[in-house]
């Protein structure tokens, strides 16, 4: 049985307007998460609709998290900083807020994605250089705030976890390291949208030389927490005649958005082998920090979604995992 602390996204607990943040928080809290990643936008819409500040938002959020001795683990998503064109001393006045709610929140990560604009500088010495600025920021007042850097499959330079922790070492700060997703690994070299099948011809192979490669090599100190989540397998294959698609956007990125349910929810047609990557990232490594869900299911844009159903759901897909890794342990 794994002993991990089990956090949630709050994206993950709703996305229709009436889904308010306070309400997410007490449904995380009740059913048994130990912590949440605070969605920076749930956050601004608390804010707004109660007449807070920012600042002040933040502040209340935290003593409803307090209150329900709920841990906030990250602030995110911090998108399409480094390497933009925009002027960086406009992107680190923005990260200087982000980082300060964070403070605030008690959050010990900025999540991080990688740049996925298709015109950003994929110069390493900018990127480095920018993203060790950014660690400074964050470990330049107390409590210090680490970057958990997260490669996204359709990343425009960091697309994968290896090319992510190259770049960890390249920023050399030790408040900078890496936030692992299931999802986009399995949709950079296992999971192929449009064939029949849903996988890539070599997947199994990709997958668990992969998954060797991890275990062999990544530094356990360079995980800052691990993120969890299915996709929706496309039947019929996904093309442009599917209502999701959207010309020029990355077909990684329209998945998820919408085709991301909890780990082994087949009957909404998850199928990836996420258990696979639990096994090998958590089992095998032996990762001891963070667990976090964060899927989006189309289903909870609607208003007759509730939060308090998404939040059970990854409560059972947790279990779920572990006994499928008692399973496997068994055969072995």
């Amino acid at each position: 049985m794994l002993s991990h602390k089990l956090a949630i996204s709050t994206i993950s607990l709703g996305q229709h307007p009436s889904h308010q943040l306070d309400r997410k928080i007490t449904a995380a809290a009740q059913a048994g998460y130990s912590g949440i990643e605070l969605v920076f936008s749930d956050l601004e819409a608390y804010s707004q609709s109660n007449a807070l500040s920012l600042i002040n938002g933040a502040q209340s959020i935290k003593r409803l998290c307090d209150k329900f001795r709920l841990e906030i683990i990250s602030l995110a998503p911090f998108e399409n900083y480094e390497g933009d064109r925009s002027p960086l001393k406009e992107r680190l006045q923005t990260a200087t807020l982000w980082i300060q709610i964070a403070r605030i929140i008690r959050a010990p990560y900025l999540q991080v994605p990688s740049q996925f604009k298709p015109d950003a500088i994929g110069d390493d010495s900018v990127v480095v250089s920018e993203l060790q600025q950014l660690a400074d920021l964050g470990s330049a007042e107390s409590p210090i705030v680490s970057i958990a850097y997260e490669g996204l499959s359709w990343g425009t330079y960091y697309p994968t976890w290896e090319s992510t922790l190259d770049l960890v070492y390249k920023v050399n700060r030790p408040n900078f390291g890496l936030c692992l997703d299931t999802f986009h690994i399995l949709t950079k070299l296992w999971a192929d949208p449009f064939t029949m099948s849903g996988k890539f011809a070599d997947a199994d192979k990709a997958l668990r030389d992969s998954l060797d490669r991890f275990v062999q090599t990544c530094p356990l100190e360079k995980v800052f927490y691990v993120q969890l989540s299915d996709g929706e397998k496309f039947d019929p294959p996904f093309s442009e005649k599917h209502p999701w698609y959207l010309e020029g956007e990355a077909h990684q990125f329209t998945w998820s958005k919408y085709g991301r349910p909890f780990p082994g929810e087949t009957s909404l047609g998850g199928y990836m082998p996420v258990t696979e990557i639990v096994r090998a990232w958590i089992s095998e490594k032996g990762y001891k920090g963070w667990v976090s869900m964060e899927t989006f299911d189309h289903r909870m844009r609607h208003e007759n979604s509730r939060p308090e159903v998404a939040a059970v759901r990854g409560i059972e897909s947790w279990k779920r995992i572990q006994k499928d890794l008692e399973g496997y342990s068994a055969k072995f």
